[in-house]
Order: C-alpha cells, then structure tokens, then sequence
C-alpha cells in the first residue's frame, strides 16, 4: 500500500478499479457522489461536507484516505466505520480476482467503498481521492459536484515537479457538464482550470472569488469564521469544532459548494450548515487536524506533512500565546526535508521521531539532515517517547506541536485510546 512503501505501490491507469468495478456490477454508478481532490484541504472539506448531509436528514457514505489507526475510518456511513464483518465479507468475495489482477491496496479498497455505499443505500457519498485526480482509482465516477482545493508541492515526483504540472493532474476530475468549485485562486493554476472547465463544459466557481473569510475567534477547540458573499452581501459566522487557521479557507470552500449543490437540488437548510461544519469532528470522527490533546503545557497534533501545511502551522503559531515552542516531528521520507526544516523556527526545541512503516524516514537520518542546517535535537524511535520527553522538558506555558506526517500522528497513543 502507497501508505507504507510510497510509489512503488501505485498502478498509473485505471484499468484495475474499472474490472473491479465490472466485477461489483458496478456498483459506482448506483450511487450519487461528491469528488474531492487537492493538495491540502481535501481531507477537512470531505468531513465537513459530510456533516452537513448528515445534519440535513441524508444518508451519507464518506470515503477518505489514509486512516490514522483503524483502516476502517476510510469508508463511514453517518459517521460510523464500516463493520469488521463487512470488510472480511467483501474480501472473501473479491479475493479471486485480486488473486487474478494483482491490484494495489487502493484500487480495492475504493471498490469496497463503492459497493458497501451502495448495500447501505446511502443518498450521497462524499469521495476524496487519494493521490492527484486523473489516474486516481477514484476517477470512475461521475459526481454531482467536483471540488479542487488547491494546488501545493506534494507527491512531485508523480505528479510533477511544478504547480501547473501538478494542477493538469487534480483537474483530471473535471467531468464533462459537471460543475467544480476551485477553493484557492492561484495564478499558477487558475488558466488550467478554466481552461479544462471550458473543454468539458463545466460551470467553475473560485470559492475565495465567492467568499471572503477572516477569523474573528481563535482557540485551541473551536474557530469562529466570519465570511462575506461577495456576490450578495451577506454576512455569516460559521463556527467550527477544526479549530485550525487554515479551516477559513475550507469552510468558504464548503459554503460555495452547498450553493451549487442546492441550484441542482440538494435541500441543505442554514441550521444543517452551521450545525454540521460546528460538529464535524463529533459527526463523523475526524482526527489530526489542530487536535487538543492536553493543556499545560498545550500538546497539539496536526497532519501538516507538506511545505504550505508546516506554513500553516506556522501562521497558526501567531494567534497562540506561549513561552517556547517544542516541535515533534517526524518525515516521510519522500518528502523535500531541508526545505520543510528551512521553515521552522531556530530557537524550537526538537525531538525527532518516525513512524513504523517503510516509507518513514529514520529518526537518526531525520535529525542529521537537520544538524547539517544547523537545527538541533534529540532523536526517539517512537512518538510517543518524544512526547513523553517532551512534556517533561516543556513548562505550563510551552506550546508543543507534532506535526510532519499522517502517520506520526497517527501512533500517538492518545489517538489510539480515543
């Protein structure tokens, strides 16, 4: 699985989830569907949208990759993980043409989505791709809605080495008359869009061209987003329970989302949109996103793993009172690391660490590479031994992040025992 061993676990076409899908009597098409595709963002927009279905009355499905600690997070249906009983069903019945067609872990485990969204008779199903757009294994079906978050430097070595590169591979899920909102306009990026908007036909909304945002309360829990239409005037507070900074930017992307969702006939009420993106952690079991997971000193757990997710971070340090910042973190090892380490502070003290899979880069690797830039720490094989030491060498007023990887965070064992 791409998850633990990185490229090598990817198949470049489509042809394995379009025989599986055969396979299922294909059960993409049975389902109306949401496609969600970006660099960053992706992940909160699904979970947000999500719940506000929820909360206006729909059945929904949600499918999100990677898990932190159980793999059943990926495939929910009203917030609740597909059933251990349902997963082994389905394996033992597509067990002869895995043996057959040797797909990828992926390729699979969207076709179990598919078919359990379609047995649970859900009214829609929010699907987030996993990597890119075009080849994704997701890419077989045709949405109500397709939505791009927008466009950073991530997977660069599969889906290229520039903005634009990497824009031509997320609008792979345009869909020919289907429309798509944008969430961040980019001067890189915006010609691409338009231009594969005009191509399939598809009405394109920039949601910052839709919605102007700012935070007007700020805690460890809980943002309080101020938003104006730009088109009408109105102004709107959203809270959220993703007290993170950067939820501004994906909470105007959900908003100009659900305007185009009603114009083609979704009944989303105001109370189910402010209900559902202030519950979505409650509603449908989001973790890693600014999580709260102590006080005195303040312990954070966020899944930053890219150079505009650790920027984020950074912008998000600024509204957040403490005497020194302790950061825990841990890479992947495919990942530009002296340009993540570029952009964190000096004066940090740091505790290296790694997650237990194959594609982690070794904590003793991860704090050479720092020490060659002149940014120090000591190094632990366990997260959580890190922020154990942490904890001990910070005072009540410290701030403690950990941060640089899905599945770093996903072994801290105050995850695990939720």
């Amino acid at each position: 699985m791409f998850s633990r061993i990185g490229p090598a676990a990817l198949k470049n076409n489509l042809n394995n989830t379009i025989k599986i899908c055969d396979f299922l009597s294909n059960p993409e098409k049975k389902i109306k569907t949401i496609h969600i595709a970006g660099t960053n963002g992706k992940g909160s927009v699904s979970h947000m949208l999500a719940s506000v279905f929820q909360f206006a009355g729909y059945k929904t499905g949600l499918y999100t990759s990677p898990h932190l600690v159980d793999f059943r997070e990926r495939i929910r249906v009203n917030g609740e993980m597909i059933s251990k009983q349902s997963v082994e069903k389905f394996t033992h019945r597509i067990m002869p043409l895995i043996e057959e067609i040797q797909p990828s872990f992926f390729e699979v485990t969207v076709g179990m989505a598919f078919d359990y969204f379609v047995e649970e008779q859900v009214d829609i199903a929010i699907i987030e791709t996993g990597l890119g757009g075009r080849l994704d294994s997701t890419n077989v079906i045709l949405p109500e809605l397709s939505i791009i978050t927008n466009i950073g430097y991530d997977h660069t070595t599969i889906l290229g080495n520039t903005l634009e590169e990497i824009a031509v591979e997320k609008a792979g899920i345009i869909k020919a008359t289907i429309p798509i909102v944008i969430g961040r306009t980019q001067p890189e990026t915006k010609n691409i869009f338009e231009a594969r908007a005009r191509e399939m036909g598809s009405v394109i909304y920039f949601a910052d061209k839709q919605y102007t945002s700012t935070a007007s309360h700020l805690s460890a829990a809980l943002i309080s987003v101020h938003l104006s239409n730009v088109q009408t005037g109105e102004e709107l507070d959203i809270e959220s329970d993703m007290s993170g900074l950067y939820q501004k930017e994906n909470i105007a992307t959900v908003l100009t989302s659900i305007h185009v969702l009603e114009q083609v006939g979704w009944n989303l009420p105001s109370a189910a949109i402010t209900e559902g993106i202030g519950h979505t952690k409650q509603t449908t079991g989001l973790l890693g996103r600014w999580d709260l997971l102590s006080l005195n000193p303040l312990l954070i757990s966020d899944v930053a793993h890219n150079i505009d997710g650790i920027k984020e971070i950074l912008k998000q340090l600024h509204t957040i009172k403490y005497e020194k910042l302790h950061l825990v973190l841990g890479f992947s090892k495919d990942k530009d690391i002296e340009a993540l380490l570029e952009l964190l502070p000096k004066d940090a003290s740091y505790y290296f660490t790694q997650a237990h899979i194959p594609r982690a880069l070794a904590h003793d690797d991860l704090k050479a590479i720092a020490k060659s830039i002149s940014v120090e720490g000591k190094s632990f094989d366990d997260v959580n031994l890190a922020i154990e030491e942490a904890l001990l060498s910070a005072a009540p007023n410290d701030l403690i992040i950990v941060c640089g990887s899905i599945f770093v965070v996903g072994e801290i064992r105050k995850i695990i025992n939720r």
